[in-house]
Order: C-alpha cells, then structure tokens, then sequence
C-alpha cells in the first residue's frame, strides 16, 4: 500500500525551471522527477525504516507557498553568534537578508545566483552521491523542486575566522521547504557554518526536506551544525553527506529540539589518508515526538578516522530511533573508528532504539561501537537534593550536563553558547 507521499498533491507535477538557470540544472531536476516517481515509498518492513512510524509520511496535505509580506519580524528573530562573516536569512526558501562579510575569493551565495554565476563549479559538487539509506525518494522530490539555498566555496588556503549563519523560516499552514546548501572548503581552507530552522510559530504543521552536502577537500578544515528547533507540529527529513578527502576534518553537530516528526540521515565518507570525521548529535523530544536517526561511517581510504557520538534525553512518550554502520572497505587498513549512542530516558513511558553496527573488510583496523539506555540513579538525585536542589531542578541539571559532553566538542565557544541557549530553551518547557 503507497504511503500519501506517492499520491496526488501541489508538488506532484514536472518542476518549473527558470530559462536563465544552466541546462544541467534543468536535466538534472527532470530526472529527479522522474526518479521520485519511480522509487518506490517506504513501507513497513523496510530495513531502513525499521522502528520507524510509517503514518508519519502522510504528506499529501503539504504545499508550497512563496512567502509575500513583511520579513522584518523573522529577521529580527534570526539570533545567532555575536560576530558572523556573514548571514544569510530565508523565509519558505526566499532570501529576505543577507550580509556578507568574507574574505576575497569566497563565494557565498544563495543557491539560485550561484547557479547562474559560478554553474559550471556547483555542478562539480552538486548531490554527486546517491543517498543509501532509506531517504532516496525523499532526497529525488527535493531535487526535483528545490528552488534556494546556500552555495559557500572557500578556496584553497583561505580561513574564515567567524561563522557563517544560514537561517530557514517557514511560514503558513502545510507549507513545504526544500532548502540545498553546499558547502566546499578548498586545499587547506576552513570554515564554521551554523544553519537553523525555525517556525515562524507554534501552531502551523509544515514539512521541511533539507539536504546538505560537504566537501572537505585535502588538509582542510569544514566545521557544520544543524540546529533543528521547528514547531511540534511540523516535519523534516534532513540528509547530509560529507565527503572528507586525506589530512582534511569534517565535523557534523545535530541539534534537535523541535519537531513533531523528524528523520535525520547523515553519511561521512573518508576517502583519504588521515581524514577525520566526526559525528556529533543532542536531541531532546518531549510528548509524542519521535527523532529517527541513520548514520553510515564509511572509510574508502586506509588511515582514516571516524568517531560518532549521539546522546538522547527522551521524555513522556517520546520516541529515538537510531541505527549506525561502521563500513571499512577492502584496503582500508589502519582505520580508526568508534560509534557511541547514550540514551537518557526521563519518563517510564519513553522510548529508544538504538542499532549499531560493524561491517569490516581490511585488516588492522581499531572499530568499537556501543548503545547504553538508562535512567538517571537515585544516587544522582539524593548528591544533588542533599545539596538544597529541588528534585524537579536535579533531574534538569543532569540532563543539560549528559548533553554537554557533546557540545563541547565544538571546541568554539561562541557556538556552544549559541546551542546551550537552544538547549535550554527546550529545557525550559520541561517540567
């Protein structure tokens, strides 16, 4: 039985391409559609979907609305770091702010320019991966409609020393976004990119397929977070891929507070010696919330090194999902790779499961991968109440601080400020 995703709605219908963008471009959507119209939904059943609620893919109620009205609101509510190199600020993928701040030779553009100015080097990068883990159909129908996002191209030898901030609004009932942002750092540049999505309130539903794509070229440094704080009525399927070439780092931070429904699918592919990734994710859903989470390790190359740490604070009925494959090709000796997923369960009546695993083809290879779920001990709460904190504040306390552990990985304080402030907002609401 197809899911609604399959069936009639606004966005099934050939996309419209502008005649100023490149032919590629248009080629490349045409065959998108046609590859959404031919993959099959997900079903249950499906090992990529396992655990997985099914029901939750009823999309056909979404449209898309391009946004007409005044922005200085959503702006002005844009908050991130202190000092950006630049920001870049979306309302239902149109572009309503912009300053930029890079150095010279940086491209950092929305999408739709940098199609038209700079065709021929988007196209060099542009979804040159298949997506393998459960999300294809999902990731052709983005292709297929997407009109913006972000195109950041540091050059080689080039460091942007403050971040980059891309922020997404979505406005109106059932409306869709499909924002692409790609993201290139060149022989031995480096850069910081925050990215937000947000609901420009409480009471909308709306559907968000964001993908993203990072390619870290030879020695360079691509430092990405993904903060995730839309309303709990709304949706997101968000696919990242980050390809990370010999000596470079390519670090992913997943922030996830929002949402009623939200899939996150995340490959790193190291492809040369000495490449380093590392994977990095908090979530805390409350009430029926339900965070599905699919990552993939892949080490081409020998010498390389991967670590994967996700930690959830689940609460009342919330749900995780998370399922982690360490893949080491044939010849990728010397690898080095470790895959961690810690599960804080707040409630009796929350939920996790939590699958990973090792697929190893070369010898000489250093692998672990692990899952814990448990509740807070009765130890934590007596040390902290013989202390004069309430139980209620105890229990609070504990959870900010099993999530630290990742955000501190960020090593930049300005960033971790701006996640903790996320982070403790959601807290906040808990009780």
């Amino acid at each position: 039985m197809p899911t609604a995703i399959s069936l009639p709605s606004i966005l099934d219908k050939p996309v419209s391409t502008s005649a100023i963008l490149p032919e590629w471009f248009a080629t490349a959507q045409a065959d998108a559609w046609k590859q959404f119209q031919t993959l099959p939904a997900p079903k249950r059943g499906d090992e990529p979907w396992r655990f997985s609620t099914i029901s939750a893919l009823d999309f056909s109620a979404f449209t898309r609305t391009e946004f007409r009205g005044d922005a200085s609101e959503w702006i002005a509510r844009s908050k991130g770091v202190a000092t950006a190199a630049a920001i870049l600020i979306f309302v239902n993928d149109q572009l309503v702010h912009a300053e930029n701040k890079v150095p010279d030779g940086v491209i950092c553009l929305p999408l739709a320019e940098a199609l038209i100015a700079h065709a021929d080097l988007v196209k060099q990068y542009f979804m040159r991966h298949p997506v393998t883990l459960g999300s294809a159909k999902f990731s052709a129908l983005h292709a297929a409609h997407l009109s913006n996002g972000v195109f950041l191209f540091v050059p080689a030898g080039v460091a942007i020393a403050d971040p980059v901030q891309i922020f997404h609004w979505v406005d109106g009932q059932h409306n869709t976004i499909l924002p692409h942002t790609l993201i290139v750092t060149g022989e031995g540049a480096s850069v910081r990119v925050i990215e937000t999505f947000q609901s420009t309130n409480e009471r909308a539903a709306t559907l968000t397929i964001a993908v993203n794509d990072l390619i870290a070229e030879k020695k360079s440094t691509l430092d990405y977070v993904l903060i995730q704080a839309l309303n709990e009525k709304s949706k997101i399927i968000s696919i990242n891929a980050s390809d990370v070439a010999a000596a470079a780092t390519s670090t992913s931070f997943l922030l996830s507070t929002g949402a009623e429904w939200a899939r996150s699918e995340s490959i790193s592919r190291l492809t040369g010696e000495e490449a380093r990734s590392y994977m990095l994710a908090v979530s805390v859903p409350n009430d029926e919330q339900e965070y599905d989470q699919r990552t993939f390790q892949h080490h081409i190359s020998p010498g390389a090194y991967s670590d994967l740490l996700y930690k959830n604070s689940l609460y009342d009925e919330a749900r995780t999902i998370f399922s982690g494959l360490i893949s080491v090709d044939e010849g990728a000796h010397r690898t080095d790779a470790y895959q961690t997923c810690r599960n804080l369960l707040m409630s009796n009546a929350c939920e996790a499961n939590s699958m990973p695993g090792l697929e190893i083809n070369a010898d000489d290879v250093k692998c672990s991968h692990g899952s814990t779920s448990a509740q807070i001990s009765d130890d934590e709460i007596f040390y902290l109440r013989a202390r004069g904190i309430d139980s209620e504040t105890a229990r609070q306390l504990i959870a900010r601080g099993f999530s630290i552990e990742v955000i501190s990985r960020l090593n930049h304080e300005p960033i971790e400020e701006l996640v903790l402030s996320y982070l403790d907002q959601k807290f906040s609401t808990l009780r």
